[in-house]
């Protein structure tokens, strides 16, 4: 008999044990699927424009006077240390190594006669017949002779660096900002032909005054995305939060220690900046203080004829007031500020279908 029963008790054991199992999950479920209404400390977060910067500009300069050729560059393209973007030609430059060339030879003929003579003297002097004065003038000749073919090449050396140094270069990696002359212009040496954002850029932050306990090295902020758009919900249908995922990361790097027409001045880092212009504004949300808001779910908020409505444990439906969507920073989960409408402690349950 009580062989029978074993597997019985077994399988009631086994669920007798499972129950509590069974309960978590459900629990679990039922937290996912309602809310308890309480105000939580949220980053006050305040919109400002925000100009992209280049942390330091850098000149391309000529070396040498003369008229500008070749010009390989225009205003926006992205350039690498030593590229060339320019060409100065100075037409006297050939001109002078052809006259060196030319006066190399006539020292070099020059050089050949002081060798026969030199030649000649040590015979003359082996044999007797000729007086050392006349060997000491000889390879005195000699030695003048190679020393102004050395001078001469020396100077050709020179004219030839000056039409290398024709070619204008950046000096360092970035992208052209301005470019300052046309090709057929006249330049002096040291004059600057285009200027170089290099390629680290910041964005520059201006805040007013009251603003400027809140701001320190290595504090978050949020960057929208180009075209200074809008971040919060806007238009008819169901509450969306389209474009908080948009939103990049960036870190104030420096806080500037004097105010500009009564306005703070920060800086911040945010990757992918080498594709915007070097100008243009982009709307940045920076966080001001902590204030206690009540926060749910975009997709909790049920829109209908222009109104919005929650829905509590009961099955009614509460109209409410709904503020901005406020991005997720660091651990602080984001979500829709709720304005008016909810009371702490009220419970709202998640729309059916969502």
């Amino acid at each position: 008999m009580s062989r029978r029963h074993t597997p019985l008790a077994l399988i009631a054991m086994l669920l007798l044990s499972t129950a509590p199992l069974y309960g978590a999950q459900a629990q679990m479920k039922a937290d996912a699927d309602r809310i308890t209404v309480q105000p939580r400390p949220v980053e006050d977060l305040k919109a400002v424009f925000a100009t992209v910067e280049s942390v330091h500009e850098t000149l391309a300069r000529t070396r040498i006077g003369g008229t500008l050729a070749g010009l390989k560059v225009k205003e926006g393209d992205k350039v690498t240390m030593g590229q060339v973007v320019a060409t100065v030609r100075d037409p006297k430059l050939p001109l002078q190594l052809v006259a060196l060339d030319a006066r190399i030879q006539a020292l070099q003929a020059q050089q050949h006669q002081a060798e026969l003579e030199l030649d000649r003297a040590r015979q003359l002097r082996a044999s007797g017949t000729g007086t050392q004065q006349r060997l000491d003038d000889a390879q005195a000749a000699m030695d003048v002779a190679r020393a102004k073919i050395a001078a001469m090449r020396a100077e050709r050396a020179v004219v030839d660096q000056q039409l290398r140094e024709g070619d204008v270069s950046a000096p360092a990696n970035g992208r052209i900002l301005q470019v300052k002359v046309i090709d057929g212009a006249v330049v002096l040496p040291g004059e600057p032909v285009a200027s170089i954002a290099v390629e680290t850029y910041v964005l520059r932050l201006h805040l007013p005054e009251r603003h400027a306990r809140f701001m320190h090295e290595g504090d978050p902020v949020l960057v929208g995305d180009r075209g200074l758009g809008p971040v919060t919900p806007s238009g008819g249908g169901a509450a969306q939060e389209p474009k908080a995922p948009n939103l990049k990361r960036g870190t104030v790097r420096l806080v500037y220690p004097e105010m500009a027409n009564g306005q703070v001045v920060a800086d911040a880092t945010v990757t992918g900046l080498g594709d915007f212009f070097v100008g243009e504004r982009v709307r940045v949300y920076v966080a001001t203080g902590t204030r206690d808001a009540v926060m749910v779910p975009p997709d909790w908020i049920i829109r209908r004829f222009g109104t919005d409505f929650v829905r509590l444990t009961d099955g009614t439906e509460t109209p409410v007031q709904v503020g901005n969507t406020i991005p997720t920073i660091g651990d602080q989960p984001g979500g829709l500020e709720v304005l008016s409408g909810l009371r702490p402690g009220d419970v709202i349950v998640r729309p059916e279908g969502v």
